[in-house]
């Protein structure tokens, strides 16, 4: 009996969950947030610290979004007063490596794609 093989998963293919990881990642939360606490655990007013612009909101949302996916742990002291932190994941720290070298590639870049906006806007 011939069995059929699969085909690897591949994000191109629509019904493949790892698109679901993919939409995830590209929020431009997530990719200021990992970094983030690569640095170490951190409470969420250290987290809104140290990211400019995000609302309460936005890092709660996407702290929960994260913890559900496995990439951020989140741990209650169970003290009063409340005590929370957010810790990477192994798996939340791979992609954190990940991510870092966008964001060097970010910085190093951004006044290119400045310009090339400023040159498109003109025309």
């Amino acid at each position: 009996m011939i069995r059929e093989r699969k085909p690897p998963p591949s994000v191109f293919d629509e019904t493949c969950s790892a698109r679901h990881a993919l939409e995830l990642i590209a929020s431009k939360w997530t990719m200021l947030i990992l970094p983030a606490l690569a640095e170490g655990p951190m409470r969420n007013g250290a987290l809104l610290r140290r990211i400019g612009g995000i609302s309460q909101k936005m890092l709660t949302q996407t702290l929960k979004d994260l913890e559900r996916n496995g990439l951020v742990i989140r741990e209650d002291r169970q003290t009063v007063p409340p005590h929370v932190e957010y810790r990477l994941s192994e798996v939340g720290r791979s992609l954190s490596d990940t991510l870092a070298v966008l964001d060097r590639w970010a910085e190093q870049n951004f006044l290119e794609l400045d310009a090339a906006r400023e040159r498109f806007d003109a025309r």
